[in-house]
């Protein structure tokens, strides 16, 4: 009962109240983006289109992220761990929506690391270099605690892919991209981007990509008995809490940049 009340708790909380940004106005509940589609941007510092920045060598060029994974897939998991998997399963069933959340974060994590290796070259500020050292650190535990939640379950153990999920069909391999990924026009505009430019790049896509997480827990609690499974609810309520609270810096942060670059 305690857990049901919680999981309500945290789609309201999801829809309502922490729509609210910095302004202090509330907010409605915010759409489900599509796949790969960009969230909307932070309320009250304009948007950013994604066309190359100017000034830079014909030469430095990226368009796109390597397909290596940016985290090593985890390996078989021992016997006695499939035995713990299968009775928590047993007090807890997991469901195909617990499957495709885990399976999708770990390329959506697998982006923002990506994303957040591109920042100590390239940033203008320390606060931004320490903010994609942050995230990097994070991230890459939790992707490997998806995969393991995957590999004991006997699924599917998809790679930590920046570029989105890979799946055949019709015998040619598709990528797909999950809720407020970057396009690869995107990936290659901040990959171009030097100093502040940067900064206020990867501020804007990293807040999309988080508005992106924070949909695809939405999406997961909405689902019929998804989220009962112990682990997959308590990493779901980390990635809603952590991520709203980094999209709330990160906006104070991006106001900060904007009104620099508007100085003489």
């Amino acid at each position: 009962m305690r857990r049901t009340a919680y999981r309500v708790a945290v789609v309201t909380l999801l829809v309502g109240s922490m729509a609210c940004r910095a302004s202090g106005v509330a907010t409605g509940p915010r759409p489900l983006p599509a796949p790969g589609a960009p969230a909307a941007p932070a309320r009250g510092v304009g948007s950013v289109d994604a066309t190359v920045p100017t000034g830079v060598a014909a030469s430095d060029t990226l368009t796109g992220f390597p397909d290596t994974p940016v985290v090593l897939t985890v390996g078989p998991s021992s016997a006695a761990a499939i035995a713990d998997a299968v009775a928590d399963s047993i007090r807890h069933p997991y469901t195909t929506a617990d499957v495709e959340f885990m399976s999708g974060m770990i390329g959506h994590h697998a982006q923002a690391i990506a994303m957040a290796r591109l920042a100590p070259d390239r940033a203008g500020s320390e606060a931004i270099r320490t903010l994609a050292a942050r995230i990097i650190n994070a991230q890459v535990d939790e992707i490997r605690t998806m995969q393991s939640w995957l590999a004991d379950r006997r699924q599917p153990v998809p790679p930590a892919n920046p570029n989105g999920m890979t799946h055949e069909m019709g015998g040619m391999t598709h990528t797909m991209l999950m809720p407020g990924m970057l396009t690869p026009e995107q990936v290659a505009a901040l990959a171009r981007s030097r100093g502040t430019d940067f900064d206020e790049r990867f501020l804007r896509f990293m807040i999309q990509h988080h508005r992106g997480a924070t949909a695809m827990v939405r999406q997961l609690f909405s689902a019929p008995g998804a989220g009962e499974d112990e682990l997959v609810f308590k990493f779901a309520s980390d990635v809603n809490v952590d991520q709203s609270t980094e999209i709330a810096r990160m906006e104070q942060m991006l106001v900060a940049v904007v009104l620099q670059r508007g100085l003489p």
